[in-house]
């Protein structure tokens, strides 16, 4: 089966299988849309499973993340017209101060695969930007990441501007990263991830 095959080779992070596949598949009349949520979806989604209960490491996510990525920049510009139902719309983006890249990264291909519109806004965001994006897309949610303490009062700079404007009281807040806690999280309102499996739990927990 063709799209239990494309599933597999995102599951292998092997990108050159995926785009081979990924052709044929549309070259036997499939559409794009099939093909992304029956093929690449479910290699994703099993990823994430495994990493969640530690048989999967980062290196094997992040090319499993990018094999998937190829996969969908050859569908998108095919996909005019075709619209995939989203579970909602999530800005994502590493606070200001903070290159850290991966963990991030890999919660916005999670939350992509689970049937979410993700912004990314990348690293050393600043809250003007990340208030920003959320006025610009309409978002449901913000999801902050921070790798160093010193950067963690970014997070609370954002939640106290968002506290403050009534504009964003559907907006929901979720945060993550190695020195982030669940304690920290209450203390300005929003809701902590451990990792980057449980971060799609905890949006569609969110986004119920």
């Amino acid at each position: 089966m063709l799209l239990e095959k494309i599933g597999n080779a995102v599951f292998e992070g092997d990108d050159d299988a995926v785009c081979e596949l990924v052709e044929k598949a549309l070259a036997e009349g499939i559409k794009p849309l099939d093909v992304l949520e029956q093929g690449l979806v479910p290699g994703m989604d099993e990823v994430g499973r495994l990493f969640k209960t530690g048989e999967m490491f980062v290196p094997e996510v992040l090319m499993a993340a990018n094999a998937m990525q190829a996969g969908n920049d050859m569908l998108k510009p095919l996909m005019v017209g075709e619209t995939r139902e989203m579970k909602g719309k999530i800005v994502i983006g590493t606070v200001k101060g903070d290159l850290h890249d991966i963990g991030k990264k890999i919660v916005g291909m999670m939350l992509e695969g689970a049937g979410y519109e993700v912004i990314d806004l990348g690293i050393d965001v600043t809250p003007e930007r990340f208030l920003g994006a959320l006025d610009e897309t309409q978002a449901d949610c913000v999801g902050m990441s921070a790798m160093l303490t010193t950067t963690m009062t970014v997070m609370d700079e954002v939640a106290a501007a968002m506290k403050a404007d009534p504009k964003y009281d559907h907006v929901k807040i979720m945060i993550g990263g190695a020195p982030v806690t669940a304690d920290f999280g209450a203390k300005i309102g929003a809701k902590f991830s451990y990792d980057a499996a449980s971060a799609v739990d905890l949006a569609n927990e969110l986004m119920a």
